[in-house]
């Protein structure tokens, strides 16, 4: 099976540690380790480097590469231009459907925590020999949740229609992206409802069936591309004819018209987090829900259920302090209220065109 990671957000709600230059994928926000590297490692030793691919914005390449040197250098895939999520799955599919169109693959993201990676790689062994019995179908590995998020998307699922190495395959009911904190809590109490992780299981041949049948234009500009991989063109083709792509997320793209009769659900508590944001790293990592989450030289005195990630040799002293983020790096210093986290990324896009507009 074929494991492609998707590592090419910019990732602004983790700012002032991710930044333009170096998103959030690539720093060390867990230990002395980026969640990309990570994001790699707990695939072994069941899939080896030479079976992963990475997709990322062109300007990120050298950084995969030194990051995951064990991954070979033209199992890189450098997008020209951002053009949302949907071009860059189609990009990836288009290249293994011309590679391996009937060999499954799966698509996982860099900047997420999974726990109990054995678990993980299990289900996606599981996963990808179902998807080898039936190359026509998705399979879409969810997390149990473990409370009512609506900061998430959801999938509800049905009946179970397989059963493999002791896990449930159950039929797709319907997806559901943030919902309201009602529909969350009626999701979390349902039992046939997971939060939805973007990770799934399939073949590239079907999945680019699904391109041309939803997207027939981008799939179009896709065949260009595939026809030259490989070849002396394809880098002067992927720079000409992927900027042209229309801006479209995956979700609006495939995964909302796909029929559910071709696609099942997995649900199974792997310990998985998005750390997009502060708040979403502090849960992950918290030992229990007032304890603080700190990283680097502290110092804290009567402090609680806060998150203190210092990045410097200075060393950061806190005082009473309840619910509170604070995160020093060389040249930004950020002090917020955990309730206040979702106003980063719009701090973040009001620096440009300023004075500050090298710290984004």
């Amino acid at each position: 099976m074929n494991i492609v990671i998707f590592a090419g957000g910019v990732g602004t709600r983790l700012w002032p540690l991710s930044r333009k230059r170096s998103p959030k994928q690539f720093e060390k926000i867990v230990g002395n380790k980026s969640t990309l590297q990570l994001a790699g490692e707990r695939l072994q030793p069941d899939f080896g480097w030479k079976e992963m691919f990475v997709s990322t914005n062109e300007a990120y390449v050298p950084i995969v590469q030194s990051q995951l040197s064990e991954v070979p250098p033209k199992q890189i895939i450098g997008e020209p231009a951002m053009r949302d999520v949907g071009p860059a799955v189609g990009l990836v599919t288009a290249i293994l459907a011309k590679e391996a169109p009937t060999t499954p693959m799966a698509i996982l993201w860099s900047d997420h925590l999974v726990k109990n990676d054995a678990l993980f790689r299990k289900i996606l062994k599981s996963a990808g020999e179902l998807v080898a019995e039936n190359p026509d179908q998705v399979i879409f590995v969810s997390q149990k949740p473990r409370f009512a998020n609506e900061n998430l998307g959801w999938i509800e699922f049905g009946k179970e229609v397989r059963h493999k190495n002791g896990f449930s395959f159950c039929s797709l009911v319907n997806f559901q992206y943030r919902p309201d904190r009602k529909t969350a809590e009626n999701y979390f109490k349902s039992g046939h409802h997971a939060w939805n992780l973007g990770y799934f299981v399939t073949t590239p041949r079907y999945l680019l069936s699904q391109y041309k049948r939803f997207v027939p234009n981008l799939y179009s500009g896709l065949m260009q591309i595939q026809a030259a991989w490989q070849t002396g063109r394809y880098h002067e083709t992927l720079k000409k004819v992927y900027p042209t792509f229309e801006k479209i997320a995956f979700d609006n793209a495939i995964l909302e018209k796909l029929d559910p009769s071709s696609s099942l659900v997995i649900s199974e508590n792997i310990g998985w987090s998005d750390i997009g944001a502060w708040e979403a790293l502090k849960e992950a990592l918290e030992e229990a829900k007032d304890k603080n989450v700190t990283q680097g030289n502290v110092l804290l005195t009567d402090t609680a259920d806060s998150l203190i990630y210092n990045y410097t040799g200075q060393l950061v002293v806190t005082i009473d302090l309840n619910d509170f983020l604070v995160v020093n790096t060389d040249d930004v210093l950020l002090v917020a209220k955990k309730s206040s986290v979702s106003k980063i990324k719009q701090l973040v896009q009001n620096l440009d065109g300023t004075e500050h507009e090298k710290l984004a």
